[in-house]
Order: structure tokens, then C-alpha cells, then sequence
């Protein structure tokens, strides 16, 4: 299988903060960021595997580190960091720019999970990734403690669903 540099599958998007984007103080909501970290997300994955059907799998928790203000820019950065056969740990970073001083700060960090879905609607191989800076070396080598972290998390959410109703609360 081929491989392919993490530089090869860096996506950056940036978007002034709108004020219908604005929660109640008057920051960026957070669930607004978290649909833009996805979206930038997704092209990572498709740009990493080539494959036209890229599903989020999870999302590890978000973390938001600084509020995102009205005159700010937001800009998100991802990148795969890790592959397996079909998915791929795709690691997004938030920065928030005062666009009237140029003062920049982390806002929120994120990993997401991706599979590659082909046509047959079964899960597709991708690419493994070979980290080159400091900071990929660093996400790459971290991974696999996520990575168990992960199946530990998607055992513990099948014994959660094996026990829960899907009957109606008026029942």
C-alpha cells in the first residue's frame, strides 16, 4: 500500500466570525466551530485516502481553550496523523487571530476519526502516513495511546447501548 506525507494531507480554512455565528457571549458557539472543524476534517481524510466517501467515525473530546470573538478570524488546520487499514485520526487545531492587532492564540484542539467508505459501501484501504516536522513526529508517535483509548471508549459505548431502552418515555 502506498504511503503518503501528513504535509500531503493538510487542509487550512479560514473565515471571519459572523455575528449570527455570536452565543450569547458574544463568542463563536462552540457547536458552529465544531461543524467547521469537521468539515475541514473531511477533506483531509478524502485528500489522504482518495476516496470519495469519508464518514466521521468519533470525535475525541474538543477542547476549547480560548473564547473566539467577533474580531477574530478562526482558522483550522488538520491533518491525518495516524491510519489504520480503512480509517485515519485526523488532528485539528484552532487558531484565533485578532484581526485588528494580529495577536494570535490556540482557540480549540480536536481529533477526529475517519473511514474510508468505497463503493461498495464497505469499509477501504488507506494509505499509511509518515510524519516529517516536529510536530507530526509528535501527534504520530502519540497515536497509538489514542488509539487504545478509542477501543476502549467504542467497548465501553456498545455495553452502554446493550443496555439502554429504545422504548417511548410516555410509555
Amino acid at each position: 500500500m502506498e504511503t503518503k506525507k501528513m504535509k500531503d494531507t493538510r487542509v487550512v480554512q479560514t473565515d471571519q466570525v459572523l455575528i449570527n455565528d455570536l452565543n450569547n457571549y458574544h463568542s463563536l458557539f462552540g457547536g458552529v466551530l465544531m461543524k467547521k472543524m469537521d468539515a475541514c476534517a473531511t477533506l483531509s481524510a478524502r485528500r489522504h485516502s482518495r476516496i470519495k466517501e469519508c464518514v466521521t467515525a468519533s470525535t475525541d473530546s474538543v477542547h476549547f481553550i480560548a473564547p473566539i470573538r467577533q474580531t477574530d478570524s478562526v482558522c483550522i488546520e488538520s491533518f491525518v496523523t495516524y491510519s489504520g487499514k480503512s480509517s485515519m485520526e485526523i488532528f485539528c487545531k484552532v487558531i484565533a487571530e485578532d484581526l485588528e492587532t494580529g495577536n494570535r492564540r490556540h482557540a480549540a484542539t480536536a481529533f477526529f476519526t475517519f473511514v474510508a467508505i468505497g463503493p461498495d459501501k464497505k469499509p477501504a484501504h488507506v494509505p499509511k502516513v509518515i510524519p516529517e516536522s516536529k510536530e507530526e513526529k509528535y501527534l504520530y508517535e502519540t497515536s497509538s495511546e489514542r488509539v487504545k483509548i478509542r477501543d476502549i471508549k467504542r467497548k465501553q459505548s456498545k455495553e452502554l447501548i446493550s443496555n439502554i431502552s429504545l422504548d417511548k418515555p410516555w410509555d
